[in-house]
């Protein structure tokens, strides 16, 4: 392999005892950068004689194992060494080359023979990763050389105690949720796709319906009354199947007003004044009467949710701080709007906020949070953020990595704010927007984000590096207390799908979040598990996570998210390796590991593999992906 990181590496010194045979030991010499162990070498003619002397043999080594794993934690690795082509007892030198800096080696000789052991030490100071080195003898004149893989492992260490300082009082509750969007250009998923058995199987909660464009459902407001003023064919092809499927309770998400005359400026934003207020609140009361409360009456006709499951949850409006309005608009907005919708239906609950992040000027939450939290009066259930970790399809691999940390900052800044106000301070935090690039085509083909540049269509959202990315995130908002993830889209391209639109086939993604919602299943629903404390080496390049489940099985997450090169743009990752340290948790009596990598089966899906429980047990993951190992009792 090739040496991915000989820049870092140090003065690595590897110490040994010679042995002359029948004579007392020698003193070690050191070298920079190598070992060099002496075994004694007699004369080719001790005494008299003058026939010529053979040519020796030729210099050979053989290694024990071609690849040699050195944990971060200091436990010892071995590696056997043979040299041949010289007798027992002869001199000869060893040394060990392009070692990383933080590993030690040191080589115990097999007294009077030509073979050995070298023990490598790693540290915390190694960088985790795969290196090729070298192991290097020579005898007088002739030398050979043997190359391995040298695997700095990094070793998270799992504890039988609950940590209560992550999640929700030590608990890892955050469900996986999915989008849809009718809108004229998507409606007709379900019609082309009518059979919703991949998405039941996806297992998602409160699945979320924004409605745009042609699928909202209020299309004019004519004096007298028309019937032609309503039409639901579009937005019902949509909610009607979603409905139908997982725990029949979407989350309805009234984003934007209808488009009715005076409504909407040229960009499409609402006119905020009172009349149409009035006329959005009316809009927003009559969805709850259609869905829940058996339909209402206009122009003489009667318009009827066709399902008999109400909704529950509503969604007031979308990305209010990038579409037209102030955070005292919104305010005004959501106090107005919610009570009329309450008044219809007392039992439904309301995700409010629901912020756009990708810009830094309106995307802060600490520029649009304290005038909602110090404003509204109407019920809040929950509040509600959306996270992309790019607008630029040409930001490279670890710009989007780079950017989950300002996720948790954001979450975390959402429930300090939230807890300033008692009624507030129990509102949870969902993400209900989360992909890793907000960008999307124009008209003319060019990006909407940078419209200088042609739009590119970003596939690290359903690549490997997507089964890192996501992974990555759902475990650093979980440990911030998040309670819900949602994925944009469900049925999309390459770029944001779960699915793919036109021939209704998975993606990777599909599987990444199939999969986190069944390993870490949340209240809604289930139990949520604890989060175990982990004590973990390395955390630049992996993430990991243990939990404890009720019936008393763990599960160990372990992502890998290290990038090859820095200029990489949905690159390839490179590969990790874990020891995970079980010793503490006592005896398991199965095991299987789950892996969702570049490998992965897209149409059959993963499979479980069982494996045999260990005390300390090594995975590898061989470049961006993520594997779920469970343990039980």
């Amino acid at each position: 392999m090739v040496d991915r990181d000989a820049g870092r590496r140090g003065d690595t010194e590897l110490i040994g005892t010679k042995f002359w045979r029948g004579l007392a030991p020698l003193r070690v010499r050191r070298s920079r950068k190598h070992i060099l162990f002496l075994a004694p070498l007699c004369a080719a003619a001790c005494g008299g004689g003058g026939a010529s002397n053979p040519p020796p043999a030729p210099l050979t080594i053989s290694l024990q194992s071609s690849t040699v794993i050195a944990p971060q934690d200091g436990t010892q690795a071995s590696l056997g060494v043979t040299v041949g082509g010289v007798t027992a007892g002869s001199a000869f030198q060893v040394t060990a080359t392009e070692l990383p800096a933080g590993v030690a080696a040191q080589f115990v000789a097999d007294p009077g023979k030509t073979s050995g052991t070298v023990t490598f030490t790693g540290s915390p100071t190694a960088p985790a990763g795969t290196y090729s080195a070298n192991i290097r003898a020579s005898a007088g004149t002739q030398t050979a050389a043997q190359s391995f893989l040298l695997v700095v492992a990094a070793v998270a260490a799992v504890s039988p105690t609950v940590d209560t300082t992550l999640g929700v009082n030590g608990k890892l509750d955050q469900f996986m949720a999915t989008s849809f969007q009718p809108a004229d250009w998507d409606w007709r998923f379900f019609l082309d796709h009518p059979d919703t058995s991949l998405l039941q199987n996806l297992g998602a909660k409160h699945m979320r319906i924004q409605v745009l464009d042609g699928s909202v459902p209020w299309k004019a407001n004519s004096q007298p009354q028309l019937a032609s003023d309503w039409d639901f064919k579009e937005l019902d092809a949509t909610v009607q199947p979603v409905l139908s499927v997982t725990d029949h309770s979407p989350e309805f998400q009234i984003a934007v007003p209808p488009n009715l005359p005076g409504m909407l400026d040229a960009s499409g934003h609402f006119i905020f004044n009172q009349a149409n207020l009035a006329t959005f609140v009316q809009y927003c009361a009559d969805l709850v009467r259609y869905y829940n409360k058996g339909g209402f009456t206009w122009g003489g006709k009667p318009f009827k949710s066709a399902s008999s499951t109400p909704v529950i949850w509503w969604g007031i409006y979308n990305e209010y701080n990038i579409n037209g309005l102030t955070p005292g608009q919104y305010v005004q907005l959501y106090n107005a709007v919610v009570p009329a919708m309450l008044a219809v239906d007392n039992t439904i609950k309301f995700s409010a906020v629901e912020l756009s992040d990708f810009d830094f000027n309106v995307g802060d939450p600490r520029n649009n949070l304290p005038t909602f939290v110090n404003g509204v009066t109407a019920q809040v259930d929950s509040a509600s953020t959306h996270f992309y970790s790019s607008c630029n399809q040409s930001d490279p691999d670890t710009s989007l990595f780079g950017s989950v940390p300002a996720f948790v900052g954001d979450v975390k800044y959402f429930y300090q704010q939230l807890a300033t106000r008692p009624n507030l301070a129990s509102v949870p935090v969902w993400v209900t927007e989360n992909n890793v690039n907000a960008d999307y085509s124009g008209v003319n083909g060019m990006s909407t984000c940078n419209p200088t540049q042609r739009f590119v269509s970003d596939t690290r959202g359903t690549s490997a590096f997507f089964s890192a990315w996501r992974p990555y995130v759902f475990s650093q908002l979980g440990k911030a207390g998040n309670r819900a993830l949602y994925h944009w889209d469900y049925p999309a391209d390459a770029q944001y799908g779960e699915v793919d639109f036109t021939t209704g086939n998975k993606y990777l993604s599909y599987w990444v979040d199939y999969w986190l919602s069944r390993v870490f299943p949340s209240s809604e629903g289930g139990t949520a598990p604890n989060f175990l404390k982990l004590n973990l080496t390395d955390s630049s390049s992996i993430e990991a996570i243990a939990t404890k489940n009720s019936d008393g099985s763990v599960v160990v997450m372990f992502a890998d998210r290290a990038v090859h090169g820095a200029a990489d743009n949905n690159g390839p990752g490179d590969p990790r390796t874990v020891v995970i340290d079980l010793s503490a948790l006592g005896n398991f009596t199965s095991a299987t590991l789950l892996t969702i990598d570049t490998h992965t089966d897209v149409n059959a899906g993963p499979t479980p593999l069982a494996i045999t429980p260990a005390g300390k047990m090594t995975l590898t993951l061989g470049g961006y992906g993520v594997a779920f190992l469970t343990l039980k009792r």
